[in-house]
């Protein structure tokens, strides 16, 4: 039977923060809606200490950013924006339009049409997050979306150089430096200067999270993609120091950031929580990692490999790293993950940054429910039908029965004009 070891928040405890967050999200949107640019340049006065004359990039303006970036930090964003370009082609390759003749004359098909327009949000504050340039901006362009544009904050009153030139590098068609709640609404609502997105899309911390929820609706989102977690699951096979570096990488992210590990092994577990107090002595971002590991970091002990599975899908985290002896049963046997990380040799930073896979993922159990952002999240699967005069005959008969069954007349007459019409002719 499982065994809690440690515990984080308790479920009472974030319902009180998801609601102050609720209400605080919601008046920055209904404030949007009434003053427009106005109210936008407000909030990021207020939240960011940000005014420029216009929040939109030139294009001048950014090939001047992209010029000051170091050549080698280019070269580097380049490589991962091949990896994450080349495996998103190969989805996009795999998603196919159908046409089927599924009786005589009956012709049922789909299409997959990307998107109009979609809005990227790049999250910045305390971590500049280039990476999320990759993930969502050239995977939308991949998905052929036809209009692209992207958000991301200033840091500490300055335009973050690198993250501007992930964005261009990735094919944005426009770039704004703002943050936030407000950059989140002036994308969804539009204002005088920002013309409405049909999409959001991107991660952030609780804040942009509940701006997409409560903006979802009046656009598309691609997840509800709120702050990052990390469940390691382990046996005896694995060492403390990994499990405990593992997690505290994810930890550093912020102080709401759940990190767990499920283990079959007691001494592994024990040894993790001294590794953790060893690591965060040494550790830069300590001071975040450690509340969050404090606040929201969990240890649970099981029988077996089957109980670990099991609690594993309650969970339901968005990183899961599998440090077992046999990594693939995990594959196997997991349904509830964002994505799975197998194996020692591979890790969340890697996902998050280079390898190719997206690191926009479901967070706070919606990986029961939905998988991450990928190309086929930008585009609509739209299906269509033609009939032949006597297919349309043939199916307008059990169409007018099967509509006098729920008492709809008006389909039954749609039905009833063409069994008329074109009997006549098949006759």
């Amino acid at each position: 039977m499982a065994k809690f070891l440690k515990t984080g928040k308790s479920k009472e405890e974030i319902a009180t923060f998801e609601s102050q967050v609720y209400e605080t999200v919601k008046g920055v949107i209904e404030e949007i809606e009434k003053n427009g640019d106005a109210a936008v340049r407000s909030y990021s006065e207020k939240f960011d200490k940000w005014s420029p004359d216009n929040f939109m990039l030139s294009k001048e303006k950014i090939e001047k950013i992209v010029a000051s970036v170091p050549e080698e930090t280019i070269a580097d964003i380049k490589f991962a924006q091949e990896q994450i370009r080349n495996f998103a082609k190969a989805q996009r390759e795999s998603i196919r339009d159908i046409e089927v003749e599924t009786l005589p004359g009956v012709i049922l098909g789909h299409k997959s049409i990307p998107v109009d327009s979609v809005g990227c949000y790049i999250p910045g504050g305390r971590y500049p997050m280039v990476a999320s340039a990759h993930m969502s901006i050239l995977t939308a362009k991949v998905a052929g979306v036809k209009r692209v544009i992207g958000c991301t904050p200033p840091i500490n009153g300055d335009i973050p150089a690198a993250t501007i030139a992930a964005m261009s590098l990735a094919g944005a068609d426009e770039i704004y430096i703002l943050g936030g709640v407000q950059a989140m609404a002036a994308m969804a609502i539009g204002t005088e200067t920002i013309k409405p997105v049909d999409m959001l899309v991107g991660p952030g911390n609780a804040y942009v999270a509940e701006a997409k929820r409560q903006l979802f609706g009046r656009v598309g989102i691609d997840l509800l993609a709120g702050p990052t977690e990390i469940l390691v699951i382990a046996d005896e096979t694995a060492d403390a120091e990994m499990v405990a570096c593992d997690i505290l990488g994810q930890a550093e992210h912020g102080p709401t950031s759940p990190g767990a590990l499920i283990t079959t092994s007691e001494k592994l577990a024990q040894e993790t929580l001294r590794e953790i107090e060893r690591q965060l002595e040494t550790l830069e971002t300590a001071e975040v990692a450690r509340l969050a590991w404090e606040e929201n970091g969990s240890i649970i002990l099981v029988d077996d490999l089957d109980e670990a599975v099991v609690e594993a899908d309650k969970l339901a985290y968005e990183h899961v790293e599998v440090l077992t002896k046999e990594p693939r049963y995990f594959l196997e046997k997991m349904t509830n993950y964002g994505a799975l990380f197998l194996g020692p040799e591979t890790n969340v930073a890697y996902g998050d940054k280079v390898i190719g896979t997206n690191h926009t993922l479901p967070t706070k159990g919606a990986a029961r429910y939905t998988g991450g952002l990928w190309v086929g999240k930008f585009l609509k699967t739209c299906t269509y039908q033609e009939c032949t005069p006597e297919a349309s005959a043939m199916i307008g008969e059990y169409a007018e029965r099967l509509c006098d069954i729920e008492n709809f007349a008006g389909h039954r007459e749609q039905a009833l004009l063409r069994v008329r019409r074109y009997s006549k002719i098949t006759n």
